[in-house]
């Protein structure tokens, strides 16, 4: 079983930055990818960012040159740098693991309001 503690979240105006952390804990093993996942109001889930292992960086069309994704393996961290934030990245941003052990885990998912 896998655990997930985001942080970072909060108001923003547009054209500024947040700073998003996630932190996993328990049983990791044979980690195949980590990301940020966000849900707009009254939309499905949608990808922001994912670090598969051993493979390219992918960006939503939406975040890309604005967002930056990272992951510290050795800490089971993975980090999402905003700027030049819009008021359409509103939305609860989820951060993702998947492994070999678990599958998908889910964190509980952090707000992100940006106002014009």
């Amino acid at each position: 079983q896998v655990q997930l503690v985001e942080s970072g979240g909060g108001l923003v105006q547009a054209g500024g930055s947040l700073r998003l952390s996630c932190a996993a804990s328990g049983i990791i093993f044979g980690i195949r990818n980590m990301g940020w996942y966000r849900q707009p109001p009254g939309k499905q889930r949608e990808l922001v960012a994912t670090i598969p292992t051993g493979s390219a960086i992918v960006y939503g069309d939406d975040v890309k040159g604005r967002f930056t994704i990272s992951r510290d393996n050795a800490k089971s961290t993975v980090s999402l740098q905003m700027n030049s934030l819009k008021p359409e990245d509103t939305g609860v941003y989820y951060c993702n693991i998947r492994t070999l052990a678990s599958g998908d885990s889910w964190g509980q998912g952090t707000q992100v309001t940006v106002s014009s």
